[in-house]
């Protein structure tokens, strides 16, 4: 075995094979393509590899997600450095593009611009940045605020100062359909748009007619929301695709169904005193390994111990 093999076989392993510049560059290209892009959310490395096995076309990391993970509630309690760590093993973990919830930026405009530097640096494709007052509060809860354009014009703009890589995408979304009305949203969408967003995602619109207008209305790339229990009508990808949506995001779902399985196996287990009746429910250890790439891991191992140079 040569020492080039040796290096060739650790290719995905231990990162991704892909590039950060070539993520991002590739779904820059999708916003550009008028294809649906869909993103399932993933809170964790192993769930992007689930995603990207399943042939979705990027990643989503939910911040609502990554708090529920952490025992924490969604109401701003969660750190850059909490969230830029996570984020960038789940980016490592795939070849598909990562786009993760920064929130309100973390603070004021400054505190944006530097994370946007972190979370370029972690490896993701890119990031949303919303409207509400900080701590900001469920996009799908009432109580809701948010402030004043100008305030968040400054927001985007200091994200858009601080990118190195042109395809990094700034995403702005609003929360402002629930607090000033539609009209209002949409003019705000627009603002964002002219401040430099590259992709534009609104909150909590309530069924088709209101996607349907807010598309009509909104020159840019458009994000919609299919969040469980929410207030927006669970719209299909047909659906979206009809209305000249470019990116779905499923925040929370591989979160609520890994839940909803652990709460009832436990509840089975304390039942029944044994996991013997949920065997065939579950991922084998086997179809894990796949994920894992266990057998990649071994041949290279064993070739790097069984590793002669040449002519010895």
């Amino acid at each position: 075995m040569t020492e080039q093999t040796a290096t060739a076989s650790t290719s995905g392993l231990f990162t991704s094979g892909v590039s950060d510049g070539d993520k991002r560059a590739r779904l820059r290209a999708a916003l550009d393509s008028g294809d649906l892009q869909r993103w399932p959310g993933a809170f964790s490395p192993l769930v992007a590899k689930i995603v990207a096995d399943a042939g979705f076309e990027g990643v989503y990391v939910s911040g609502a997600a990554l708090a529920a993970d952490l025992g924490l509630p969604d109401i701003g309690l969660t750190t850059l450095t909490e969230v830029t760590a996570r984020g960038s093993a789940i980016a490592r973990a795939t070849d598909l593009p990562t786009l993760i919830d920064a929130d309100t930026g973390f603070g004021e405009p400054m505190s944006a611009a530097r994370t946007i530097a972190s979370l370029e640096d972690g490896g993701l494709a890119g990031c949303h940045l919303e409207d509400q007052v900080n701590p900001k509060r469920c996009g799908h809860l009432d109580g809701k605020d948010v402030v004043p354009v100008p305030e968040m014009l400054r927001r985007i703009a200091a994200a858009v100062e601080a990118r190195r890589d042109p395809n990094f995408i700034i995403c702005a979304r609003t929360d402002a359909r629930g607090v000033e009305g539609l009209d209002a949203t949409i003019d705000r969408a627009k603002a964002y748009v002219d401040a430099g967003a590259d992709l534009i995602f609104t909150e909590a619109l309530a069924d088709e007619r209101e996607f349907e207008t807010f598309r009509r209305a909104v020159d840019a790339p458009l994000l919609a929301n299919m969040t469980e229990f929410g207030k927006s009508r669970l719209l299909t990808t047909r659906q979206l695709r009809d209305l000249g949506f470019n990116v779905v995001i499923y925040p929370v779902t591989t979160l609520r169904l890994a839940m909803g399985a652990v709460e009832s196996g436990l509840s089975a287990i304390a039942a029944e005193g044994t996991q013997e009746s949920l065997v065939d429910g579950m991922q084998h250890r086997a179809r894990l390994y796949e994920f894992l790439r266990y057998a990649d891991y071994n041949a290279f191992d064993q070739n790097l111990f069984t590793y002669t140079k040449p002519g010895k």
